[in-house]
């Protein structure tokens, strides 16, 4: 099944406007590159072993996660909804010398085979996809054995600013694209009925990154979240959460 196109996530990541400053509008700045290379690190890390495998990035964007695969030695194929988004991909991999193909397609609907991919990665989609659920059972039917997507924590600070854009968005005004957070049994449920279970998660930031990119200081995040950590708040508050599920033996 694909889904309106009216909707948000499609409508505003097919403006070439977007598709181009997507990246650094994210993770431009200290802070941003730090959100970035954490982020790559975590998906990098759960997705292993990576040389030699094929994965398929859904709702690739620009391309960054599929680039930062293709250079660890994957064969990765790139998917997205934006034609104007992939454009901007494959312009970055010609220039980084990153393999990767990108193809077009809706994320609710994968356009392959089962167990196509031994590894299916996601980054930043499921907070913006109409139907999330019928995403992770998409990811689950290509995937031979991996799936790693990440989500915003419901029980973290981003909480507050999810329900503001969302009534935000309700009523007509700001800028800013909604999105919805997740309880961590949400995607331990969704995955179990797909024959996945989770194995294991990495939560990123515990204070909104917002929040530091108000001082433009990767070294404060750094030293703020070490401290957090140290004193358990990371396991219970943190967001993004990054996890790998695995299929379940037959």
């Amino acid at each position: 099944m694909t889904e309106r196109r009216d909707h948000y996530s499609y409508t505003v990541y097919a403006e070439p406007s977007t598709a181009r400053r997507f990246d650094q509008q994210r993770f431009g700045g200290p802070v941003g590159q730090l959100v970035g290379a954490r982020e790559a690190d975590a998906i990098t890390r759960l997705a292993a072993p990576i040389s030699g495998q094929s994965v398929l990035d859904v709702g690739t964007g620009t391309g960054r996660i599929a680039m930062v695969l293709a250079k660890a030695g994957a064969s990765v194929t790139g998917l997205d909804a934006s034609e104007e988004m992939l454009k901007v991909g494959r312009e970055r991999a010609a220039a980084q010398q990153a393999r990767v193909q990108f193809v077009a397609g809706d994320a609710h609907a994968l356009n392959f085979p089962d167990r196509s991919f031994d590894v299916v990665v996601s980054s930043r989609v499921l907070m913006h996809t109409p139907r999330w659920d019928v995403c992770v059972a998409e990811m689950c039917r290509v995937a031979r054995s991996r799936v790693v997507v990440d989500y915003p924590s419901a029980r973290s600070l981003v909480l507050l600013q999810s329900l503001y854009r969302r009534a935000s968005h309700a009523l007509g005004g700001g800028a800013s694209q909604p999105y919805r957070v997740f309880f961590d049994r949400d995607l331990a449920t969704a995955f179990q009925r797909n024959g996945f279970h989770i194995r294991e998660r990495d939560r990123h930031f515990v204070l909104p990154i917002g929040f530091y990119k108000l001082f433009g200081s990767a070294r404060i995040a750094e030293l703020s979240e070490s401290a957090l950590r140290r004193l358990g708040f990371a396991r219970m508050f943190a967001s993004p959460v990054t996890v790998l599920a695995e299929r379940c033996a037959s």
